[in-house]
């Protein structure tokens, strides 16, 4: 049935929804379960729908959670769950049912069967004016229909420019899930360094970081892992894994797990075999130093993402020399500097906003060298506090000299 909720921080954000909306109904359908015989599913078989989760942090499926807005601080919610079936039940395991159980994991006080969510939610049209929110979305011909029938022509705007906005500063339940997710990407990437060996198949060295996120709690993986090695290394998403790595050769790995519905995203480059050449550890200084450039540049409340990326830029373009030959090595960095996470990888958000305490996003400068079979990335996990701004992945060793001593066998940094 998933985690124990936040019920006082999902309540919160049903509270912000209900200001921002100021009167209205707003109808949220819940994930369904994927098919096994036809969706390929890689995971298991039930990821919540965002939204869903955003205010209710309930992983359970079918389901509809109908909020009624009468004022910006009164905000009337209704649970609708599918009624259990034993026999289905022993299949799947046990689901949450519109009963006192619900009631109590959710902190929803009204729980009801879906089979009353159009009679419920007809009833609160004709006592709530104002337009009606739902994620524009969604797909199934059943949440149509249902849609169809409830509201007819009435006037239906998307919810989740809304709702998506407010997801955009995290509130002290979701840093603490980024935070989990976020160490058990670097236990995973620690376990891949310290498994590397020339020679070894790329897989061999997903399989090690897997199993290192699996190992330490992950629901699953938050995106699919990029294990990219030599001329691999300068793919941006290259997600293969069937190359035999070779002694010398640099190994890009960008993954991360997920962990309570929100994912990390972290890069690390390191030398399979453990030593990084002049050449490459020059690049990967260059990288590095580029990083934290734009990091010592967060001013919170001036500063953007937009503005980051800009400094990135400016920084390898003046500090690249003869590195990259008769080009500046920003040429070679064919991409933005970072993005939001969340609950998505490429998480919701405005990058030109000024940064606010709350806001948690990447810094991944890169340099790729096609015609040298070198590629280095290096991306870390930054949330912004109200005094600057704090690594959250500082775990993964970033530096050369840490590298190369945690490949060796020695303490992480």
């Amino acid at each position: 049935m998933g985690r124990a909720v936040d019920t006082a921080a999902v309540a919160t954000r049903r509270r912000a929804l209900g200001q921002r909306i100021g009167r209205g109904t707003v109808l949220i359908p819940a994930a369904h379960q994927r098919d096994l015989e036809r969706d390929y599913v890689q995971d298991n078989d039930l990821r919540q729908n965002n939204t869903f989760f955003y205010f209710t942090q309930l992983e359970t499926q079918d389901a509809w959670l109908l909020m009624t807005v009468r004022g910006p601080d009164s905000v009337e919610t209704v649970l609708f769950l599918p009624p259990r079936n034993p026999a289905q039940e022993r299949w799947t395991g046990l689901r949450l049912g519109p009963d006192s159980v619900a009631v109590r994991l959710s902190g929803i006080a009204t729980v009801l069967p879906t089979d009353s969510l159009e009679r419920r939610a007809q009833r609160a049209l004709r006592t709530t004016p104002g337009p009606v929110y739902v994620p524009l979305d969604v797909t199934t011909r059943e949440e149509q229909r249902v849609l169809d029938l409830t509201f007819g022509a009435r006037d239906v705007r998307n919810l989740r420019p809304i709702a998506d906005s407010l997801r955009l500063v995290k509130d002290a339940d979701e840093i603490a899930r980024l935070r989990k997710a976020v160490d058990i990407s670097v236990a995973g990437h620690i376990a891949a360094m310290q498994a590397a060996r020339p020679g070894m198949f790329e897989y061999e060295l997903e399989a090690a970081l897997e199993a290192g996120f699996r190992r330490h709690g992950a629901d699953r993986v938050g995106y699919p892992s990029i294990v990219g090695s030599g001329p691999n290394s300068t793919t941006l998403h290259y997600d293969v894994s069937r190359r035999q790595t070779q002694d010398g050769d640099l190994v890009v790995i960008d993954a991360a797990a997920e962990w309570g519905q929100y994912t990390a995203d972290v890069t690390r480059t390191f030398p399979v075999n453990g030593r990084f050449t002049p050449r490459q550890k020059a690049i990967y200084d260059l990288v590095l130093a580029t990083q934290q450039a734009a990091f010592d540049s967060i001013k919170v409340g001036v500063t953007s993402l937009r503005d980051l990326n800009r400094i990135s830029r400016e920084y390898m373009r003046a500090h690249s020399g003869t590195l990259c030959g008769p080009q500046t090595c920003d040429v070679f960095y064919i991409h933005g500097l970072g993005h939001g996470i969340g609950m998505d990888v490429h998480d919701v958000g405005d990058y030109s906003l000024p940064l606010r305490p709350g806001m948690v996003f990447t810094l991944e400068p890169g340099i790729y060298l096609t015609d040298e079979n070198l590629g280095v990335r290096i991306e870390d996990d930054v949330l912004i506090t109200a005094t600057g701004a704090e690594w959250l992945s500082a775990g993964a060793p970033r530096t050369t000299a840490d590298i190369e001593r945690v490949m060796r066998g020695g303490r992480r940094p």
